[in-house]
């Protein structure tokens, strides 16, 4: 008899603590549901990118002989629609910007992931100087960093954000 109340209060007392652990997960749930579509309309004001993609170029490169050439696909990630509709008026003359910076490069300067990401911010300048953006050189940071400062920098004024967000490789082919 001892052994039957014994196990009803113990199935009692686990039934009551699964009730209670319940209860107590779904209001978190439910305060997490709540907080969800907050976090969604924060991210909702930062619109998603529009992509531009730019027909795939071929080039010859500086290497010794001029028998290697590449084959490079650029997308360019850009603010906003009225972005992308400047970005496409320059277009030829980004295009050929990108053409005369790939064709200084090496197929071993191109091969490294340093070097494609050194193109990458190099392209970011020249699609941005287009429409009134600058773009700084990291090397020349990095050089003016190991310089000696002679004299105190002065205070520059904020530049305008850049609306070009990114520059990526659809293609990347050396032969």
């Amino acid at each position: 008899m001892i052994v039957i109340i014994v196990a009803v209060v113990l199935i009692l007392v686990l039934a009551g603590g699964g009730w209670f652990f319940f209860l107590r997960h779904s209001a978190t749930a439910e305060d997490g549901e709540e907080a969800a579509p907050a976090a969604h309309a924060e991210a909702k004001h930062g619109a998603p990118p529009v992509f531009l993609p730019m027909d795939n170029m071929v080039v010859n490169l500086a290497d010794p002989g001029g028998e290697k050439f590449a084959q490079i696909g650029v997308t360019i990630g850009v603010d906003d629609q009225h972005v992308s509709d400047a970005v496409k008026a320059y277009l030829p003359s980004i295009r050929s910007a990108i053409l005369l910076l790939i064709s200084q490069r090496t197929s071993d300067e191109l091969l490294s992931k340093e070097g494609k990401e050194k193109l990458a911010r190099d392209i970011l300048r020249e699609v941005s100087t287009p429409l009134g953006y600058e773009v700084e050189d990291t090397d020349a940071e990095e050089a003016a960093a190991d310089a000696p400062k002679k004299k105190a920098s002065k205070k520059k004024r904020a530049a305008p954000a850049n609306p070009i967000q990114s520059i990526l490789f659809s293609s990347f082919i050396i032969q």
